[in-house]
């Protein structure tokens, strides 16, 4: 259990709120048939249409028989009953029912009948990369810096709890900062002394949208922000940069260093976090425009996350089935394709975007190519509503999986939306 503290303000209400914004997308989106309601649908009109139309025929010929009116009549309308299969509702039940049984014995919850065919139907699977893909396990395995200082304001910067139990502590949290974490304490940088001796006074907590999470804390007499994130944003923001200890103006060729090196890093499947700080001497009001501006950039901290045992193979089975796996995340579009490729999802005749570059293609545009991306980088809640209609919109049956679904509104459009998981651990 986490215990701590804190003070909220209540900035808006009801449907003005985040979660409200994306109630207001599920409400306002229309639900979809199931690829099996739409054949029974069809299966129903077609019979439907053919008993009418030999009920017709059978009445008409025999008036010319010379049959009376109301035999005829009630002739057709029994052909035209005993023609409705009523006991097809029962037997797509009782399919169903054992469908779901057997998913349930494969850890599978299937909260609605239909699913279950639908999941049979699925041509497209949408991934989420941590933690589905990946164990979700991070490990620093490299920083660009061997300044102390990088490490122990990552570490200042992190909202992890220590969890002590049966005389040994663990820290919980998630899993980037605990990799964070973990690593200073191999390297003998305690953050329980290092928050008593730079107390945190506010704190401007991680959005997907910025990607960027920014503590402030005392230092003596004055006070300093720091502030880790993505470095791709984290560099448009800083003006200096700290070498050891050295603070000198940023350029654009040091700029360009760094960028090679956090697509370096990238290119070898590490997630990259930067870290930045800010000086003051007198306590700054906490907002993104007076902490989150004018940084000195300390440097990057790589850490691998390796894959689940068992995806590969998994992935392999889904293509030889037909079924074209998709990965959507909010990490560098990098570190997405390497992962991608050894994973065997990205492959040379395909395409990887940024949720940026999503924002400048227009919803026909998206639709027209949508099947040549396979890794989507960068996103946010909002992009996967555009992917999943996009894939809809070319008659697809599109899954859902991951911990990633929990914030996107789309899976109410999407025919099936289980965290199921790729691996079959």
């Amino acid at each position: 259990m986490l215990i701590g503290h804190g003070t909220g303000i209540v900035t808006e209400t009801g449907m003005d709120t985040k979660v409200g914004k994306i109630a207001h997308l599920i409400i306002n989106t229309e639900d979809s048939l199931t690829p099996l309601q739409e054949k029974l649908a069809k299966i129903g009109k077609l019979l439907g249409i053919g008993a009418l139309t030999i009920c017709a025929f059978i009445f008409i010929l025999g008036l010319f028989k010379g049959t009376p009116v109301l035999e005829m009549f009630m002739t057709s309308v029994g052909l035209a009953v005993a023609a409705i299969p009523e006991g097809l509702p029962a037997i797509v039940t009782i399919i169903l029912s054992i469908g779901v049984t057997k998913m349930a014995k494969e850890n599978t919850i299937i909260r609605k009948l239909p699913a279950v065919e639908t999941l049979g139907s699925s041509n497209i699977i949408c991934s989420d990369k941590t933690g589905t893909l990946t164990q979700n396990k991070m490990t620093v395995v490299e920083v660009t810096s061997k300044y102390e200082k990088l490490i122990e304001y990552a570490t200042l910067c992190t909202n992890v709890q220590d969890i002590k139990d049966n005389h040994s502590s663990k820290f919980s949290g998630s899993a980037t900062e605990i990799a964070i974490c973990n690593y200073a304490a191999s390297h003998n940088t305690n953050k329980h002394k290092l928050e008593a001796k730079y107390p945190r006074i506010e704190e401007i907590p991680f959005d997907s949208k910025r990607k960027l999470m920014t503590t402030l804390h005392k230092f003596g007499n004055k006070y300093v922000s720091i502030t880790k994130g993505a470095p791709d944003i984290l560099i448009s923001k800083c003006e200096n940069y700290d070498n050891n200890g050295s603070v000198s103006n940023i350029t654009q060729s040091i700029i360009l260093n760094y960028q090679t090196k956090n697509e370096d890093m990238a290119k070898r499947a590490l997630r990259v976090i930067g870290v930045a700080y800010k000086l003051h001497d007198t306590k700054p009001t906490a907002s993104i425009e007076n902490l989150e501006k004018n940084l000195c950039l300390l440097g990057f901290i790589g850490m691998i996350d390796p894959p689940r045992i068992g995806v590969k193979e998994s992935i392999k089975e889904c293509n030889d089935a037909g079924i074209k796996v998709v990965m959507i995340t909010g990490d560098h579009i990098l570190t997405a394709k390497s992962i991608a490729t050894d994973l065997g999802i990205f492959k040379n005749e395909e395409i990887a975007i940024t949720g940026k570059e999503l924002d400048n293609l227009s919803d026909s545009e998206l639709r027209k190519n949508i099947m040549n991306y396979s890794v989507f980088a960068r996103v946010t809640p909002e992009h996967k509503v555009r992917i999943v209609k996009a894939f809809q919109y070319s008659r697809n049956v599109v899954a859902m999986t991951g911990d990633g679904v929990n914030d996107a509104p789309a899976l109410k459009n999407a025919n099936i939306g289980i965290a199921m998981g790729l691996s079959r651990n």
